[in-house]
């Protein structure tokens, strides 16, 4: 091939870089800069001659979205290892000015006409919108529709790795089953928008009395379960349930009503009402119907020690 035809291909290649939506950044050797296309100046912020000759480090700079550490930068793999590398899951693109996108790309070695290697090239694209997306389906897989609270899916889910942590630091965690008692009087009598906002009520205040690594959660209709990850004692699950109990009592203005509701609780403790997730759950649930079959507005556990009554709370 002579030079004329030399130069346009290289002319060719040149356009076609610089007409692509994706990002294309290349650096040599020493990691520095080579070439940067006009769709990886917009999403770096910096431009091909402000880039060239700095560090890859400096212009793309990646972070772990969850994280928030630096990530592994791909470029610097592919010269490591001589071979494809890609970005990892939560990869985030932080801008010269400081805006964050989240990219998925591809990087891989150049070798020149010897084989040798003498750099490396990444190819990136915004994927800000597709990965939104996937964390909308994925929160409404995973939370009641009405409250917003965490849904059975992933009670579950926390309450494995929970009850997982718990057996290897030899801990307790807790469980507190909720049923509103009378609700479909409520739902019968007032109709069911009110009886949707009495429950958005008293999600948010059950919220409100749980810290922040503890798991309200609402397993549909009138029942709701609290997952106490880290509890010391039991009697710190009764506490717990005490305080919700009450603060459940307090009136519900709605619209043009005051609603008064009680609440019946059962508590189950891990491991001393069960060995495995099902079994605390089971457990719960079944200490929630005894507090129930006495006449609700109340709480207990079942089979409680000897030495002390079924705690209630009755007015």
């Amino acid at each position: 091939m002579n030079s004329e035809n030399r130069s346009t291909g290289s002319d060719a290649a040149q356009m076609t870089l610089d007409s692509i939506g994706d990002g294309v950044l290349s650096i040599d050797i020493d990691g520095n800069v080579t070439y940067l296309n006009p769709a990886a100046a917009s999403m770096t912020g910096w431009s091909c001659q402000a880039a060239l000759g700095r560090s890859h480090l400096d212009v793309l700079r990646i972070i772990d979205s969850e994280s928030r550490e630096q990530a592994v930068n791909p470029l610097a793999l592919a010269i490591l290892h001589n071979r494809t590398a890609t970005l990892g899951a939560n990869s985030v693109l932080i801008r010269r000015d400081g805006k964050e996108t989240a990219i998925e790309d591809t990087a891989a070695p150049i070798r020149d006409a010897h084989g040798v290697l003498c750099g490396a090239v990444i190819v990136f694209h915004d994927v800000s919108a597709s990965r939104a997306r996937f964390q909308e389906t994925l929160h409404k897989a995973q939370h009641d529709a009405l409250t917003g609270l965490p849904n059975r899916l992933l009670l579950m889910e926390r309450l494995t790795q929970a009850m997982s942590f718990a057996r290897r630091r030899g801990a307790l965690l807790a469980l507190l089953y909720l049923d509103v008692d009378r609700f479909k009087q409520i739902n019968d009598s007032l109709g069911h928008a009110i009886g949707d906002q009495l429950l958005c009520s008293m999600a948010r205040r059950m919220t409100g009395c749980v810290r922040d690594s503890d798991t309200v959660s609402r397993h549909g209709g009138d029942e709701f379960v609290v997952l106490l990850p880290e509890v010391a004692h039991r009697d710190d699950a009764i506490v717990c349930a005490q305080n919700i109990f009450l603060t459940l009592r307090r009136p519900y203005p709605i619209e043009n009503l005051v609603l008064r509701v009680s609440v019946s609780i059962g508590i189950g403790v891990y491991p001393t009402d069960g060995a495995d997730v099902e079994a605390v759950l089971r457990h719960a649930d079944r200490a929630m119907s005894n507090a129930k079959l006495r006449g609700g507005a109340q709480h207990q556990s079942v089979n409680p020690p000897p030495s002390r009554c079924v705690a209630e709370f009755l007015v």
